[in-house]
């Protein structure tokens, strides 16, 4: 395959066209499998909620109602496009594939497994904050471009409400930072075998509350899905779409969630980080699938509380959530740097 590279592009470029095809089997991976993950994830979701609430949920579309989300998907697909008359129409196609797109993109920086990231960057972590903002361009676009005062509204709570809690989410991996001493999400992993029982959600108890409440927020989630509630603005933000753009309203929810509870299992949960005795007399693709197992688990656990929460508790007041985030979170995560910093001051040598 090398020298047939060699011949048609030359032996400089080679390496680079080998480099670019790796690069593009890595992205189509992920984002297959990504996808594969949001679609069972509604599934798992409709689930949980229904044993929760003594109830079967999906069983009529394959065993035990498996091929549901490829159901609902085709129906989706098959539906009919509806536009409002007045609409802003070049936003309005374009608020659905922001949203999506940014979400999806997120992907990119994700390590699952050691050696195993499409794009290793050193600013992974500020990447994703990029692309969370980003998402939420698409939530405003589609409430103003809708002219719908449902939307509209909708648009509104999501962006003060992004602009609240990316804040207090930003903060509290300051901490996370602090003591891996990089941006890079592969170094916080392993960063964190050198701390007590191999995670930071022990030592960063305090960044840890506050990232877990903050990405509720960020993925409008129930207690905290304002910009969506159904009982007061029927559907928020995408009440005016229908079809395929309404599913890419919902992938993009999910796809946001896994984003979320993966950053949770690589900053403060270890990732795939297993104890070395663990993995010391294992072949290396056995170590590696151990830890893409481990961190798949801690992906799914947090998953799981999304939908615990939900099943759960009420969802809060608009002014009870601004509160939250402004007077509980930001203090609380500022109060967790000045702690972090004076530890690493005081404990020089061994933070």
């Amino acid at each position: 395959m090398n020298d047939i590279l060699k011949a048609i592009v030359g032996p400089e470029l080679a390496g680079d066209v080998v480099n670019i095809i790796i690069i593009l089997l890595k992205t189509a991976a992920v984002i297959a499998v990504g996808l594969l993950h949001v679609a069972f994830a509604t599934y798992f979701e409709r689930k949980v909620m229904a044993h929760m609430q003594v109830r079967l949920g999906p069983r009529e579309v394959g065993p035990l109602g498996l091929f549901q989300p490829f159901a609902d998907g085709i129906k989706l697909f098959f539906k009919e496009d509806i536009i409002p008359q007045n609409a802003d129409k070049p936003l309005f196609y374009l608020a659905p594939v922001i949203f999506f797109a940014s979400a999806l993109t997120s992907l990119s920086v994700l390590p699952f497994f050691d050696g195993f990231v499409v794009g290793n960057i050193n600013i992974g972590l500020l990447f994703l904050f990029a692309m969370s903002s980003l998402g939420a361009y698409g939530i405003v676009l589609s409430g103003w471009s809708s002219n719908s005062k449902y939307a509209f509204l909708g648009g509104l709570r999501s962006a003060s409400q992004v602009i609240s809690y990316e804040i207090s989410m930003g903060l509290s991996l300051v901490g996370v930072m602090m003591m891996a001493g990089s941006f890079n999400l592969s170094d916080i992993v392993r960063a964190q075998n050198h701390y007590p029982l191999g995670i930071f959600a022990v030592p960063q108890f305090l960044g840890f509350f506050v990232f877990v409440v903050a990405a509720f927020a960020e993925t409008n989630r129930l207690p905290f899905d304002l910009p969506e509630a159904e009982s007061e603005l029927v559907a928020g933000y995408f009440t005016e779409y229908s079809g395929f753009r309404f599913a890419m309203f919902f992938l993009g929810e999910y796809t946001g969630m896994l984003v979320m509870s993966s950053i949770a299992a690589l900053c403060f949960l270890g990732g795939w980080a297993l104890p070395a005795f663990v993995t010391a007399n294992l072949p290396g693709f056995l170590a590696k699938a151990l830890g893409l197992f481990c961190f798949l688990i801690k992906v799914y656990a947090f998953m799981f509380l999304y939908y615990w929460v939900r099943s759960t508790l009420p969802r809060y007041r608009y002014d009870q959530l601004m509160a939250i985030g402004w007077k509980l979170l930001i203090p609380l995560a500022l109060g967790n740097i000045v702690i972090t910093g004076l530890a690493k001051m005081w404990f020089k040598g061994l933070l």
